[in-house]
């Protein structure tokens, strides 16, 4: 019996340790722009805090003695999660999500999440999906087969392969932030 291709998620669920750390990381590369434009467009916070706290996360990857307070950056993120209510753009969604998988893979690292990863991976694809629905370049039953949503399946799909068959955390890290970066633009689209 040919032995069956798990789905993403599960695929996600099944990483452990540096690699579900790295494999959220990833995505976050590609949600983090979002977040930058954002903030540039409405003038809400400095973008770089978020960006700061990534760049802590690969650094843990990269050099395991380096230590940071987990609980200031999860601060700093919270404090740069922006609030629906205070805005009227779509693209406060799309900064919420990126700003939640920040803190989904800080708490990941500290252990608080065994299931980070799994959070960063559904809020990359649920940020595609809502933006598809919310520009109408997608509807329920289109969703899943547009172009923009295969291509970010294919993203996490080559991430997971790059990352279940790496033993060293540096090299890994170096060739997942190029796979996540590769094509130049956010999950969502953007140019970067």
């Amino acid at each position: 019996m040919a032995k069956q291709k798990l789905n993403t998620f599960a695929r996600v669920r099944a990483l452990e340790g540096w690699k579900a750390v790295a494999f959220s990381a990833s995505l976050l590369e590609r949600m983090i722009p979002n977040y930058a434009l954002f903030c540039e467009v409405s003038e809400y916070e400095e973008p770089a805090n978020l960006r700061s706290c990534l760049d802590l996360v690969w650094e843990a990857i990269t050099s395991p003695k380096s230590k940071f307070n987990i609980g200031v950056q999860l601060e700093k993120v919270e404090v740069g999660t922006p609030d629906t209510q205070d805005f009227d753009t779509y693209g406060v969604y799309p900064a919420i999500d990126a700003a939640i998988g920040v803190a989904a893979v800080l708490n990941l690292l500290a252990g608080d999440d065994p299931q980070g990863a799994v959070v960063v991976s559904k809020l990359s694809q649920g940020s595609v999906e809502a933006y598809l629905l919310a520009s109408e370049e997608a509807d329920d039953d289109t969703v899943k087969s547009h172009p923009l949503m295969e291509f970010e399946i294919a993203v996490q799909d080559a991430l997971l392969e790059c990352v279940e068959q790496s033993s060293a955390p540096k090299e890994a890290a170096q060739q997942l932030k190029a796979i996540a970066l590769e094509e130049g633009i956010s999950n969502i689209g953007l140019a970067l």
